[in-house]
């Protein structure tokens, strides 16, 4: 038995080039989310056209999809990204109990996508830096909603990264002085997304650890981190449909209309779907497999390279103001990250 377990870890890639080959394709996937997620805003008549919400949602409906299939497969592709055998996945025998104490996860899942797809849709750009202020929101609802505190150094790293978003919110006028110019949706959304992001979390922690930090009796149910995930994008896309149909009803057969003739639409939307669902899978993967500091690096660097991505996908630059104000934003999330663990005294050897 031993040697069957050793020869199966062993299929395929070794297991340090798969995960490299995971962060390639985690930061690729996520910057196709975006650029897809803009073509298909774009198709669909850009942000004022009333199908923001429906695209959100048929997001995830293809995420759903996506996880059924797996499910009626038995079987999860995703580590022929990393050159190995493709994984097992089976339906989780899950209880009515386990599946309503999931729906706050995907509660939260579903509306920090959609405000996220709502401040992409108003300005993909500045979009991305109000969502690179993140653990604001998360200290915030950290401390208010669940009484949990952060240290005084990272506090003290929290009005680096709202200085920075606020300057990049700035504009030269024609006189020299600044003023406030910014896409309203794009900051009171991404601010929404940051938040509903930051209660997932917390929720999340509650659903798979106990207070000890063990795995819970739902964890070990869900036999693995892509079953919870599939789940909560099944959830996340039953939440979205009544709020769908609350907000853009109306407008629902039209877009289906323009689905049909729209061959851009098509693909922009489905591929969305797809690459959300497998960038995030990836960044589970990753983050599991490497240390607090990589993990953080990573998702500072993944910021920048989406931004400068979008930047060229969508012809529209940068201002200086951006440029700064991202760098010193980003820089203070990853100082928040990182302050903590460079801080710390060093254990003496003997």
């Amino acid at each position: 038995m031993a040697g069957k377990a050793d020869e199966k870890k062993s299929a395929g890639a070794p297991d340090s080039v798969a995960l490299i080959l995971f962060f390639v394709f985690w930061y690729a996937g996520n910057m196709k989310y975006n650029e897809y997620n803009t073509g298909a805003l774009n198709a669909a008549g850009g942000k004022t056209a009333g199908y923001t919400m429906t695209i959100s949602t048929m997001q995830l409906g293809v995420c759903a999809v996506y996880a059924i299939l797996m499910w009626l497969t038995g079987i999860n592709p995703v580590k022929i990204l990393g050159l190995q055998a493709p994984a097992a996945q089976k339906l989780p025998k899950l209880s009515t109990a386990d599946l309503i104490a999931t729906v706050p996860v995907g509660f939260c899942s579903a509306a920090a996508h959609s405000a996220s797809v709502f401040a992409l849709g108003g300005d993909p750009l500045f979009g991305q830096i109000v969502k690179a202020g993140e653990p604001v929101l998360a200290a915030a609802v950290g401390l208010g909603v669940y009484g949990k505190t952060i240290s005084m150094t990272k506090t003290l790293c929290l009005p680096i990264i709202v200085g920075g978003v606020a300057f990049a919110s700035l504009k030269k006028g024609p006189d020299g002085g600044y003023g406030l110019k910014f896409d309203q949706t794009a900051l009171l959304f991404g601010m929404m997304a940051n938040a509903f992001a930051a209660i997932k979390g917390q929720e999340n922690s509650k659903l798979m650890k106990d207070k000890n930090g063990k795995p819970t009796e739902i964890y070990n149910r869900f036999a693995g981190v892509g079953n919870q995930f599939a789940v909560t994008e099944i959830i996340a896309f039953c939440v979205s449909l009544p709020v769908m149909f609350a907000t853009e009803g109306a407008n629902f057969m039209p877009f289906c209309k323009l689905f049909m003739e729209t061959p851009a639409l098509q693909w922009n939307l489905v591929m969305s779907g797809l690459s959300f669902y497998i960038y995030n899978e990836l960044a589970t993967m990753t983050i599991k497999s490497t240390g607090a500091v990589t993990a953080s690096v990573a998702n500072t660097a993944k910021r920048v390279i989406v931004m400068v991505y979008m930047a060229a996908v969508t012809g529209k630059a940068l201002t200086e103001e951006q440029k700064i104000g991202a760098g010193v934003a980003i820089c203070g999330v990853l100082l928040y990250s990182l302050i903590d663990d460079l801080l710390k005294p060093k254990s003496k050897k003997n």
